[in-house]
């Protein structure tokens, strides 16, 4: 699951998640701070000297700065029997399809960018980052529309989950039970 800032990719995965008990998602790493009221296992929170010395030992599948900060997913290890979920930018997702050309990428897409600066100041945005993200995010969408296997656009969150649960069991269909994301990958 890939988008912009503000495109609810963390909404729509968790209902996803909590909806399919054949879905793993892949906790993110970053070195931002907590939004205010951002659930503690939203990311796994770690010093920027944590994340490099990481990415030095090639524990991520993707890594990217985005404003700042380090964001990354880590080498996947899911239950037997899942299909892993990452909920990562359109950087990340590049960084995945090049590594793996059979992933599945949905571009989760706001339905407007005054929908996506509302959500972004919902979550405590500051204005500045607003601006950024908006402006990222207009590339990103861009970038992500030539990469996607499907674009979703998250004007209603209920929708939106059928639509990429329609996707993933079409996915199902084609490749039996393999992963949408291979789960694991040797370091």
């Amino acid at each position: 699951m890939s988008g912009p800032g503000g495109a609810g990719k963390g909404a729509l995965v968790e209902r996803l998640v909590a909806s399919d008990p054949r879905l793993w998602l892949s906790r993110s790493w970053t070195t931002r701070p907590p939004r205010p009221g951002e659930a503690p296992d939203a990311y796994r929170f770690v010093s920027r000297a944590e994340f490099e010395e990481a990415v030095r030992q090639g524990r991520f599948l993707e890594w990217a700065e985005f404003l700042g900060h380090l964001y990354g997913t880590p080498l996947a290890d899911p239950p037997p029997g899942k299909d892993v979920v990452l909920e990562i930018d359109v950087q990340g997702a590049a960084q995945v399809k090049a590594r793996h050309p059979d992933a599945v990428v949905v571009l989760l897409v706001p339905p407007s960018e005054q929908e996506q600066e509302r959500r972004l100041r919902a979550r405590g945005e500051g204005e500045a980052e607003v601006r950024a993200r908006v402006e990222q995010g207009r590339r990103e969408v861009e970038a992500g529309r030539a990469l996607a296997s499907a674009v979703v656009v998250n004007d209603d969150l209920d929708r939106a989950v059928a639509e990429v649960a329609g996707i993933i069991a079409a996915h199902r269909g084609v490749q039996g039970a393999g992963a949408a994301v291979p789960p694991s990958e040797e370091p």
